[in-house]
């Protein structure tokens, strides 16, 4: 799953992820919610609270596009078929990517009603808040694509690499 996504960006050694977390979300709107929430679990788990509102966003708009857009056209019938979240950390990256089992482009979606105008905002914002995103179907026994956006972390200042503040002069 992850080949196309390494080819897309900077060398990333998946074996050398400083943690990884994923979660599969049922066929419905109230899986948006229970994502937010297992993204603010593994965010604090991994010290990054401080990226949960740019991240929770991006997570929300992925899944809500995989629930709108892949889940209908995969699933014929009413076949539940689910989306899965995964959340990846390195020292200086987040990854979230969104498996759905639709192979369609989300880039090639056009909207075919005014609610689809108004609600074809979410890649806008994924752009907008996250570093780079971006898309690739699955291959082998896997169907489907996954979305993902990528958000830089800071890397972790050592101990003592601050300096001193400077204190005010009295005269």
């Amino acid at each position: 799953m992850l080949t196309p996504l390494r080819r897309s960006l900077p060398p990333i050694d998946v074996s050398g992820a400083a943690g990884a977390a994923s979660c599969s979300l049922p066929a419905r709107y109230e899986a948006v919610r229970s994502a937010r929430e297992f993204t603010r679990t593994a965010l604090g788990q991994w010290a990054l609270d401080e990226r949960f509102d740019d991240v929770a966003l991006v997570v929300s708009e992925l899944v809500t596009n995989a629930l709108r857009h892949a889940v209908p056209e995969a699933a014929p019938g009413g076949h539940e078929r689910p989306v899965r979240l995964h959340l990846m950390r390195w020292n200086t990256r987040l990854v979230c990517a969104v498996r759905d089992p639709s192979r369609i482009s989300p880039e090639t979606r056009e909207a075919e009603d005014e609610c689809a105008a108004e609600s074809g905002r979410g890649l806008f914002l994924v752009e907008s808040f996250s570093d780079t995103w971006g898309w690739h179907p699955l291959t082998g026994t896997l169907s489907g694509k996954v979305v993902w956006a990528v958000f830089l972390l800071r890397a972790p200042v050592p101990a003592g690499a601050l300096p001193e503040p400077a204190l005010p002069v009295e005269d």
